[in-house]
């Protein structure tokens, strides 16, 4: 397989993830798409916020490429508070997350397309001995990253409203499902260990 084209199919799965963290935002008000769900806090708005950093990081200062947005100056000061990339200030719409998510997608985008995957960069916040990575490296890594917080929007957004699925043309959700009555034969089949 040519590299270009294996590049493709990565950037694809890149892709997708990200559409489907974006599809998951869709419909919710403010309120909804930044409150906490969980004791830890996790809420939607935040993961894109988050991700929008984590991709700006791997993406654009590993390679020297640092992402031109002025919402990521790097380093990072020393003064930011713990987990500022995980919710959206009170002065942050949504429109600006989700606005400076596609920015970041599309300067990432621009360094996958100029870099080849054996290119090598430097994350600076991993231990000495990993370092220095390839762009092929940081493609799978920021694949399995993202998805791994879709997870967690997903998982959010059923808790807000219900709606579940993996992409909005394929929800992976089985026609005329019964929700309920699955839940609650699961339930039932829990209580047996208690």
């Amino acid at each position: 397989m040519a590299e270009d084209e294996f590049k493709a199919g990565l950037q694809h799965y890149l892709q997708q993830a990200r559409d489907a963290l974006l599809w998951k935002l869709e419909g919710l008000s403010e309120y909804d798409l930044r409150r906490p769900l969980v004791p830890t806090g996790t809420n939607l708005l935040g993961l894109v916020k988050h991700l929008a950093t984590t991709e700006a990081g791997y993406f654009g200062q590993v390679f020297g490429r640092p992402c031109p947005d002025e919402q990521f100056p790097w380093p990072w000061p020393d003064d930011l508070e713990d987990n500022v990339d995980m919710y959206a200030t009170a002065d942050e719409s949504s429109a600006e997350i989700i606005a400076m998510y596609r920015r970041v997608n599309a300067h990432s985008d621009q360094t996958i397309e100029a870099l080849p995957l054996d290119a090598t960069g430097t994350v600076p916040w991993w231990r000495e001995e990993h370092q220095t990575v390839t762009l092929h490296r940081i493609l799978i890594h920021m694949i399995a990253e993202l998805n791994r917080h879709v997870g967690h929007a997903d998982l959010a957004r059923e808790m807000i409203d219900g709606a579940a699925g993996h992409r909005q043309e394929n929800s992976n959700m089985p026609p005329e499902h019964d929700q309920a009555a699955y839940r609650a034969r699961l339930e039932t089949i829990a209580l047996g260990f208690r």
